[in-house]
């Protein structure tokens, strides 16, 4: 049974915990070696509402303490209302069994593989450093260390563990893998925390049930248990204090995952729609700057970044329905829309098919290819990115992601085809990559849905003021001159000082161009 992600805010931070299941509950503390979405599914079979918390989302800054973790997954599990959950802590994060104690005590605690922990401990107190780097070896270095953590023996790191629990399946491999890839550092800093918390503390502090080496040991265990508390529903996310902040949206095909900005009430509300194939976090800059004059909702599509991954046949229509479904989900009954690439082809069928709901849309670089450019890139420009055993896809979406900064098409690797804009820094390519992992196999489908559809056709029917731009650094932004000739009147065609979420835009050219959204947005036709 799949997982469900949550956001759990606590004081200027959110906390992301996944539950699973049904019957009375279990509050996990899912260690270093499992992620929390993959450890709630397994252990929901056991016959009890599993609520697990994802460490990677449970430390803030730079310099975390275990203190500091223990006492935000207290806050965490106060907020949830689970404070009477029996506790399990897996592996090293039996580490944080103690500094919990200290916040709250959970009515019973389960150690499961904090024998495992302690050995890993020893042989790798800390880690290499898992900083991005050019070449991604560091997402490949944790990619490999977590396939190590199931495959070697804990004690001795040359030879296979022939005891243990099944392997995961490549699959949830990478659904580990990208839960720790986005900050690959701080799960290095974890790691050092918790290896010497379980090595120089052996009491956990609070009521410890029982120990057992694996999770496979754990429903015996259980199964002795007699005090059981029921698991209250998960509570509605609150917004974060100040900035953007997580919260999801449930239509009919999936759990969408929601960038939130801004307050309700202030100006008409924009829904900000991304490009294909990652997440919307690329637009946190544009979301935050648009948000001083409205509430902003960005939402990533079906399929792509940290929205649910439903097999479904997708086109722009598909999306288009998907958000107007986000849109009575927040009860937003009027709304304006900016989109950029396959994000402008969604605002763009938005306000085709619910005129009546939108006020105003800006279409960012909306794709306007020739037809056999179009066929060129569906037949090449998507190739299946199929979560590997090894860590194959890994190199592959970075090199892909890395190669759509320098050719366009990426794929058409010759001189013709250099792009001028220039690699991002490391931590940027890092994030756009990561982006692109956790799409997985489905991040091709909304890429090929922009590119399948009929953008000539559909933009002379919008009825709605628009405003169509593209910066100079954009690859699409030859289209201007094609959406200039079947642009109504009432749509504006500019080229923009900048693409803004674009790495090494000038902050000046991002800032006229910001100018320039917020001018259209609030009324004023005559930009320029």
């Amino acid at each position: 049974m799949n997982a469900v992600p949550y956001y759990v805010t606590v004081g200027d931070h959110q906390v992301r915990v996944w539950r699973a299941g049904s019957g009375p509950s279990l509050l996990v503390l899912p260690g270093l070696a499992v992620g929390a979405a993959v450890t709630a599914s397994q252990m929901a079979q056991f016959g009890w509402t599993v609520t697990a918390i994802e460490l990677s989302t449970a430390h803030h800054g730079a310099t975390p303490t275990l203190d500091d973790i223990g006492q935000r997954i207290a806050a965490t599990i106060q907020a949830l209302g689970l404070e009477l959950s029996v506790l399990v802590a897996v592996d090293l994060a039996c580490a944080l069994v103690g500094s919990l104690a200290r916040h709250i005590r959970p009515m019973q605690t389960i150690l499961v593989g904090a024998q495992a922990g302690r050995a890993w401990a020893r042989c790798a107190p800390s880690l290499a450093s898992l900083d991005p780097r050019a070449d991604g070896a560091h997402l490949t270095a944790l990619f490999a260390h977590l396939r190590d953590l199931e495959i070697l023996e804990p004690a001795d790191r040359s030879h296979p563990a022939r005891t243990g629990g099944a392997y995961l399946t490549p699959d949830e491999r990478h659904e580990t893998f990208v839960a720790w890839a986005a900050d690959p550092a701080g799960y290095a800093r974890i790691w050092s925390l918790c290896a010497a918390g379980i090595v120089h503390d052996r009491d956990p502090g609070g009521p410890t049930v029982h120990s057992c080496a694996t999770c496979e040991d754990l429903p015996s265990v259980l199964a002795a248990i007699v005090d059981r508390s029921p698991a209250p529903p998960v509570p509605a996310t609150r917004p974060l204090p100040q900035g953007a902040w997580r919260d999801h949206a449930d239509i009919a095909d999936g759990r969408v995952h929601l960038r939130r900005a801004g307050k309700p009430g202030r100006g008409r509300p924009l829904l900000v729609f991304q490009s294909a194939p990652g997440s919307a976090a690329p637009l946190s800059g544009l979301i935050e700057g648009l948000a001083a004059d409205r509430e902003v909702i960005a939402p990533d599509y079906l399929g792509n970044g940290d929205s649910a991954k439903p097999q479904r046949k997708v086109d722009i229509a598909l999306l288009a329905r998907d958000a107007r479904q986000v849109a009575d989900q927040l009860e937003l009954e009027h709304f304006d829309v900016w989109g950029t690439h396959t994000g402008a082809l969604v605002a763009l069928e938005l306000a085709l098919a619910a005129p009546e709901r939108v006020g105003r849309a800006v279409l960012e670089a909306p794709p306007l290819l020739p037809a056999d450019f179009s066929h060129d890139i569906l037949a090449n420009y998507l190739p299946p990115l199929v979560p590997d055993k090894w860590g194959l896809h890994v190199q592959q979406a970075w090199n892909m992601r890395r190669d759509m900064f320098l050719f366009w098409p990426w794929y058409r690797q010759q001189r013709d085809a250099v792009r001028p804009i220039g690699l991002p820094d490391d931590a940027t390519l890092h994030d756009w990559t990561v982006g692109l992992l956790k799409s997985g196999r489905t991040y091709d489908l909304s890429y090929r849905a922009a590119f399948e559809y009929d953008t000539a056709r559909r933009l002379p029917m919008l009825s709605r003021p628009a405003l169509i731009c593209a910066g100079p650094a954009d690859m699409l932004a030859d289209g201007l001159e094609r959406a200039r000739q079947i642009a109504p009147s009432q749509v504006r065609v500019l080229s923009t000082p900048a693409t803004v979420w674009y790495p090494n835009q000038t902050p000046g050219s991002i800032s006229e161009t910001m100018a320039i959204y917020r001018a259209f947005l609030a009324g004023h036709d005559e930009v320029a």
